[in-house]
């Protein structure tokens, strides 16, 4: 009887549609999954997208072939490649989490785990501020309000530490601590959970004291809010405050398509000061130098560019005066002149 029943019995085979109950379950799996609030956000996005293309088509299975449809469907949409590829990453996630609670079968998540990615083809060049850009960015708020040394301190942390606007955001009055006589933001939790420490420069660190003096902050956040009258209060600012901050006195200054933070900025201006590749990497606490010399623009310099001296220009006439060539009639009198 036993035998029999067991032969009666019907084997639970892993399905291939997946309803919206399931998808719901495989993305809150993922999403416990993921550490970082801002990796939850970007695949919380990227997942509802597919669902919400998943779903407006009629019962389709899910499988390679309907992962694939959807990668030709976001190249459609006119997608970048980094776009459609941290997209798909969320898709070949589900799949991994449904084999692996069952609702999956194993050879069906890994024939999607093996759809291939949008192609990278050249490089961005990225958007870099000059030394006078950053100056008159750092002068653009007024030194006489309380708001305007808050935006001055914030200003300075982004441009002289490389901080991203999370991390600025999070910033405590006891990170900030003096090794080896040089201040810096000592063990900094980071992307990923990187630890790593950013030393201060001096004038960054006058420009935070002159903050915490006028807001008397003296524990907790760093930076805090500040009403239109001047008074301060809150616990702390979001990295929404931050970057409209930035884009205030970008405005007003006329800088046009600036990063919300100016971490390129700030590793392009220690480079050209002299800095080091691997100190550069540790100040931004990227993992892999491929990362920083991306944003430090290596492979391609503007500046001097190496086709701007290939032989074609044309030749500059000899005696110039201001620019212009002497004319014929008036040298004598011009080079009196001038002599």
């Amino acid at each position: 009887m036993k035998k029999s029943n067991r032969k009666n019995r019907k084997k639970k085979t892993p399905k291939r549609v997946l309803r919206l109950p399931d998808l719901d379950y495989a993305k809150a799996a993922v999403l416990n999954t993921l550490g970082s609030p801002a990796s939850k956000r970007a695949y919380e996005f990227a997942i509802d997208d597919f669902v919400t293309w998943y779903c407006s088509e009629p019962r389709l299975a899910f499988s390679k072939a309907v992962v694939v449809r959807y990668r030709l469907y976001l190249e459609s949409r006119g997608l970048a490649p980094a776009t459609i590829n941290l997209r798909l990453a969320a898709v070949r996630r589900i799949a991994y989490e449904a084999a692996d609670t069952g609702l999956l079968s194993p050879e069906l998540a890994a024939s999607i785990q093996r759809v291939k990615g949008a192609k990278k083809i050249g490089v961005r060049l990225g958007n870099w501020l000059t030394a006078d850009q950053s100056l008159r960015l750092l002068q653009a708020p007024e030194a006489q309000t309380v708001i305007g040394k808050r935006d001055r301190a914030i200003l300075a942390v982004l441009l002289g530490c490389g901080f991203r606007r999370a991390e600025v955001a999070k910033l405590q009055v006891r990170d900030v601590q003096q090794r080896e006589e040089h201040w810096a933001v000592v063990d900094l939790i980071g992307k990923g959970r990187h630890i790593r420490t950013v030393p201060i420069p001096d004038w960054v660190k006058a420009s935070l004291d002159v903050w915490t003096e006028a807001a008397m902050i003296v524990d907790g956040r760093l930076f805090r809010c500040v009403s239109r009258t001047g008074s301060v209060w809150g616990d702390g600012i979001t990295e929404k405050v931050i970057w409209h901050t930035v884009k205030k006195y970008a405005a007003i200054v006329g800088i046009r398509q600036l990063a919300p933070h100016d971490r390129r900025t700030c590793a392009r201006l220690c480079h050209s000061a002299g800095g080091e590749l691997e100190q550069i990497q540790f100040l931004l606490g990227h993992v892999s130098v491929e990362t920083t010399e991306r944003y430090l623009g290596c492979k391609q310099r503007l500046r001097h560019a190496v086709n701007d001296k290939i032989g074609l220009e044309p030749k500059v006439p000899a005696g110039p005066v201001c620019g212009w060539p002497i004319s014929a009639g008036r040298g004598s009198d011009q080079a009196a002149r001038l002599n």
